[in-house]
């Protein structure tokens, strides 16, 4: 048996390779240095979801548009009861008033539910009004618009899709594979988006990149962060943005969204100094971790430079794990696509070690 199933093969597919030994990601046959910061989430979700639907457009630019104005429609059931609650746990409720489908018109549909839900939260829990999509938008564009009120700088839009393009997938993740568990019951996309959502919220997985913002901010300047993390480490603390369940070395995913915030510092001037106090940071982090558990491969991850990132757009921590799933949504339809295409219903077994019944003398 393999506890949390590692190394089990699960299911065969042609959507990502997770090469954990050489710190590689491939999406449909494309290297993430091919596609992060080149393409945007339109041009991934159709390279995505390329043989999962029939007849689908080259450019899915103006469906995405016209499926955000669709959705809209729903946030007018953003009540006092939603609002008390997370981000995500509100994003993931009106999601669940979308309809059941497999077709390409809901998945359009649920792809744009967790930008125009999350947006819509987080701009009425602060007390202003939801902006309504401008279907005219490319996708990143919009999302902007619609939580800032404002239009982006392409800068900024280009960070964002590099964002979502590097976390659209990966392999057979926790989220990714509970939607896949759900597609195999033929329950309907909008049911495995809903099981990805869930297991996307919790700290072990989507949920992480949030805190990694409270550590900068705790730590306060370079010369504090030594002691900081050896105090953390000695209180038995998980430093989130550091080591993966897969990958032995670097992240190639924290390479690409670190280059994006250096190319929207660059450009924008925004919060100076931040991105070279986040590399003292790391450093200190990964020389500590590397004196202390020398056995283990603890490198920085995915969740270290979204952080920096989601923060140089102006996104709040308390929504960074719905922006994650603004781009993982895309993966899971194509899993749950590809689940019902050939999959049979999975069902693993399991070995019962409690008590067994007294046998009658």
């Amino acid at each position: 048996m393999s506890d949390g199933l590692e190394g089990v093969v699960a299911a065969e597919t042609v959507l990502s390779e997770v090469d954990g030994q050489a710190g590689r990601l491939i999406i449909r046959g494309r290297s993430l240095d091919e596609i992060a910061g080149r393409l945007r989430y339109e041009d991934l979700l159709a390279l995505l979801w390329d043989g999962f639907f029939d007849a689908l457009p080259a450019d899915l630019q103006p469906a995405l548009g016209a499926a955000r104005a669709e959705v809209f429609g729903e946030v007018a059931a953003l009540d006092t009861g939603l609002l008390d609650r997370t981000p995500i746990e509100a994003m993931r409720a009106l999601t669940a008033r979308l309809s059941d489908g497999d077709d390409l018109a809901t998945a359009l549909r649920l792809t744009a539910a967790p930008a125009v839900f999350t947006a819509a939260v987080i701009r009425t829990q602060a007390g202003e009004a939801p902006v309504r999509p401008d279907p005219r938008l490319t996708h990143a564009a919009d999302i902007l618009r619609m939580t800032r009120g404002a239009p982006g700088g392409l800068a900024e839009v280009t960070g964002l899709d590099t964002y979502l393009v590097t976390v659209s997938d990966h392999g057979l993740n926790a989220s990714t594979f509970a939607a896949r568990v759900v597609a195999s019951t033929r329950a309907g996309l909008t049911s495995a988006v809903l099981g990805g959502i869930s297991a996307l919220k919790g700290p072990l997985h989507g949920g992480a990149p949030g805190p990694i913002i409270d550590m900068l901010d705790e730590i306060g300047r370079p010369e504090n962060a030594r002691a900081w993390i050896e105090q953390a480490l000695d209180r038995g603390d998980r430093l989130m943005g550091f080591g993966h369940r897969v990958y032995r070395v670097r992240d190639p995913r924290a390479d690409a969204l670190k280059a994006a915030v250096r190319r929207l510092m660059d450009a924008s001037n925004l919060a100076p100094g931040r991105l070279e106090f986040a590399e003292a940071v790391e450093a200190s982090v990964l020389a500590i971790l590397k004196a202390r558990k020398p056995d283990r491969s603890l490198d920085t991850n995915v969740e270290f430079y979204t952080a920096l990132l989601l923060e140089a757009l102006g996104l709040p921590p308390s929504a960074f794990t719905c922006v994650f799933a603004m781009g993982r949504v895309g993966g899971w339809i194509a899993h749950a696509r590809e689940q019902l295409a050939g999959g049979r219903l999975i069902r693993p077994a399991s070995r019962y070690v409690g008590p067994m019944p007294l046998q009658a003398a």
